[in-house]
């Protein structure tokens, strides 16, 4: 039911909205979307903290960006390859990593997110370097280009849904059930004979896919590509999503997405602060709001009706 209302809702926005530079917006809050679902799935459900969750998202722009750019494969056949990659290396990745807990693993995961920043920015023969990477073709149906402001904020729009039902199903299946048990305590849910071990690699590549996928999509509507949008402080948006939105909350994805994507437009004036500023919404959030805005916001109408 709820899906039928944001598909409504996205229905309304891209047909009522003409601005060109607000349906961009709108177009970027559903990549960010994208992002935090999977993230939040990671830490929310599953209590595996990323720190580098930034390195999955650019391995899915650069692998079209270059495949099209270079070597001219049509802009649909780089999505599979995308997600392949993505998926591959996130298994690999996972393995090793996944073993770590706690800190470790949140540094674990930020030395990955470095070297794979490292390597978009050294490999400049086929990344373009701090150059960054040019001629990433438009998103084409048949002879209908993809490329307009409209058309793209329905196809990402598109995307987010199918995430939000993967999401959903996954939830309330008893792998949900099974994360949720892990994210309480994985020596008591390993007790209880729960493969802990082979659920956290798989929602762990669950997450980088749906990074890769964003990945994909900002590659095709910006057509221009950096290491600079890969970055740390990207990761740390990213994280800085799922807190604010809420933990273990699907629908609170989307309106941490919103909140960290507005926020720019309104604090552009603190833009030479932005990791202050976004320490500052972390510890506030988690002071306040430990549970995130959905849930908080949840509890206020609750004790207003008690009252």
């Amino acid at each position: 039911m709820k899906n039928l209302w944001l598909a409504g809702a996205v229905a309304v926005a891209g047909l009522l909205v003409v601005n060109s530079y607000h349906l961009q917006v709108l177009t970027f809050i559903g990549i960010y979307t994208l992002l935090t679902l999977g993230l939040n799935m990671l830490m929310g459900y599953a209590g595996q903290i990323s720190l580098g969750h930034a390195a999955f998202y650019g391995l899915g722009a650069y692998t079209t960006g270059i495949l099209t750019a270079h070597f001219g494969w049509t802009p649909w056949m780089t999505l599979p390859a995308s997600i392949l990659l993505t998926a591959a290396v996130a298994y690999v990745v996972a393995l090793p990593i996944l073993k770590l807990q706690g800190y470790y693993l949140g540094m674990g995961t930020l030395g990955f997110g470095i070297i794979v920043f490292i390597l978009f920015r050294e490999w400049s023969r086929f990344t373009g370097g701090d150059s960054g990477l040019v001629g990433i073709p438009p998103l084409t149906l048949g002879s209908l280009s993809l490329g307009s402001r409209r058309t793209y904020f329905f196809l990402v729009w598109g995307a987010v849904l199918i995430g939000f039902e993967v999401c959903r199903r996954l939830v309330d299946s008893r792998v949900g059930r099974a994360l949720r048990a892990i994210h309480d305590s994985e020596h008591a849910a390993a007790a209880m004979g729960i493969d802990t071990s082979h659920l956290k690699v798989r929602v762990f590549v669950l997450s980088a896919i749906f990074a890769g996928i964003a990945g994909y999509l900002y590659a095709h509507m910006v057509q221009f590509i950096s290491p600079s949008s890969f970055d740390f402080m990207t990761s740390v948006r990213m994280v800085t999503m799922v807190v604010i939105g809420g933990m273990a909350s699907i629908w609170g994805s989307l309106l941490g997405a919103s909140v960290i994507t507005l926020l720019p437009q309104w604090l552009h004036v603190f833009m030479d602060y932005e990791m202050l500023v976004y320490g500052l919404i972390l510890m506030v959030i988690m002071i306040f709001l430990p549970q995130g805005l959905v849930r908080g916001i949840i509890d206020l109408v609750e004790r207003s009706r008690a009252r």
